[in-house]
């Protein structure tokens, strides 16, 4: 059983942290984006160096006192917010926010925790690599909180996950101990890694403070075209189509529904929508390639093929940086106009690619039987991963469908689950998800997890309730 923040602790802490470690508590630190949780009030710390970090974990693990780790406050399903219990320590890492290295002949580059995902794209473009992971929320989500919990975005497809882009790290463990693990080794066979049990394990197990990431060459020509497709299916086979005439220089491939254009046009009119009528659906390619080769010309010859085999009715192939950097604003505002319409439930879920157009097909009318709702599918499709989220109808509120809410989520999750996939592709578990992750995950997965904790965090003080319903 975990205590609350008491002045005694405080006091403690005060005593061996120095005072800008020390910041009030405001409401930022309580809310999350969606504001389905609402935290408690605790005491706020924001250390400024890793021995800092371990100074207050070693003081709460004294105490029992439980510590909620906090990046850039982006994530969607509750990681870090703490919204019942004994009132815990926040720990932020915003001031740990360096660039510690850069290693270009290496491709790799030495951050803290702390530091902004699109602070470290910066840093890597002026040394002439690039760090390939890209969010919506980059100028705000940071490094820690995005390797936590293992984080996707649109590059997935030819650069992997967040665990892919990181040799090593460096953590304070729930012991207070530090894991110097900051290694910049392609290969390093000693043992169990504990890099990748640390990453996705959502604060957990250890606070991350620093990583090793990988760079990558930048890529010398970039392109982009937006293209109408009949459906889920016909987007699927120009995917493969793409993948056969240009290999991996395909970096991104989105889904968009006419129904996240709707949104745009409702809620976000400076947006510049592309196509004069949204097509039902509609595919962004994103094209990296080498200096002898043109992106343009690609595309155009893959609109052409798609167009003979009747995948594409239209299409529009970007004629320059500032057009290219207009098709990313329309994917990249959909999750805000989303927001402003106001999800009744959002899901984050993958399948397999070939089972794509089945999920589509069949969630629709299993959501009629529930009620009317309008309903946005886009996402990552070349991985596999969708954001199937469902709106109320014009004129109604996500607050008069809150009774269904978890019947809907239940029906999209029970569907994803019969098909192979994953109620959680890429947002994590969170406290959002983990009755999901007991009625969905594999036993003995859960039982390994809770044994793991159990070893390396006995009192439960490390992010408690997240991932694993905490002990009562």
């Amino acid at each position: 059983m975990l205590n609350p923040v008491t002045d005694a602790l405080a006091d403690d802490l005060r005593a061996r942290l120095p005072q800008s470690a020390f910041r009030p508590l405001t409401p930022t630190y309580l809310e999350e984006p969606r504001g389905r949780y609402v935290g408690q009030g605790g005491l706020l710390l924001a250390p400024g160096s890793t021995q800092e970090v371990a100074t207050i974990v070693r003081a709460c693990a004294a105490a029992r006192v439980g510590i909620v780790p906090y990046g850039g406050g982006t994530g969607l399903v509750g990681g870090q917010i703490l919204p019942q219990g004994p009132a815990p320590v926040i720990v932020t890492l915003e001031r740990m926010r360096a660039i510690r290295a850069i290693y270009p002949t290496e491709n790799v580059l030495l951050a803290e925790a702390g530091a902004i995902l699109a602070d470290v794209q910066t840093a890597a473009q002026e040394a002439g690599r690039l760090f390939p992971l890209s969010l919506a929320s980059e100028g705000s989500a940071r490094v820690g909180g995005v390797l936590s919990t293992n984080a996707g975005g649109v590059n997935v497809l030819r650069y992997g996950n967040a665990r892919d882009l990181c040799l090593g790290i460096e953590a304070v463990l729930p012991d207070g101990s530090i894991l110097n693990g900051l290694k910049r080794l392609r290969k390093d066979n000693t043992g169990y890694d504990l890099r990748h049990l640390l990453i996705g394990a959502e604060g957990t197990l250890g606070i991350l403070t620093a990583a090793a990431l990988k760079l990558v060459p930048r890529p010398a020509r970039s392109g982009a075209a937006l293209l109408a497709v009949r459906d889920a299916q016909a987007a699927l086979d120009l995917l493969a189509m793409a993948g056969a005439r240009i290999g991996a220089g395909v970096s991104a491939f989105e889904l968009m529904h006419r129904m996240g254009l709707d949104f745009l046009a409702e809620t976000m009119p400076d947006v510049r929508l592309p196509f004069a009528s949204p097509p039902e659906w509609c595919v962004l390619i994103e094209l990296g390639l080498g200096a002898d080769q043109d992106p343009a010309a690609a595309l155009e010859g893959l609109f052409a093929e798609a167009f003979e085999a009747g995948l594409v009715s239209d299409g529009l192939i970007a004629q320059s940086e500032a057009q290219r950097t207009e098709f990313w604003a329309v994917r990249e505002s959909i999750p805000l106009a989303n927001r402003r319409i106001g999800a009744i439930s959002s899901h984050d879920i993958s399948v397999p690619l070939s089972a794509i157009p089945e999920f589509i097909a069949r969630a629709g009318p299993a959501l009629a039987k529930l009620g009317r709702f309008r309903i946005n599918c886009f996402g990552h499709v070349g991985d596999g991963n969708l954001h199937y989220n469902v709106f109320p109808m014009p004129g109604e509120t996500r607050a008069d469908h809150e009774d269904r809410r978890a019947d809907i989520k239940r029906c999209v999750h029970d569907l994803v689950h019969e098909l192979g996939g994953s109620v959680s592709a890429e947002h994590g578990v969170g406290r959002l998800k983990v009755e999901d992750m007991e009625r969905y995950g594999d036993p003995a997965k859960l039982a390994a997890m809770r044994a793991i904790k159990s070893a390396l965090d006995p009192a439960g003080i490390l992010n408690p309730g997240v991932l694993l319903r905490a002990p009562v």
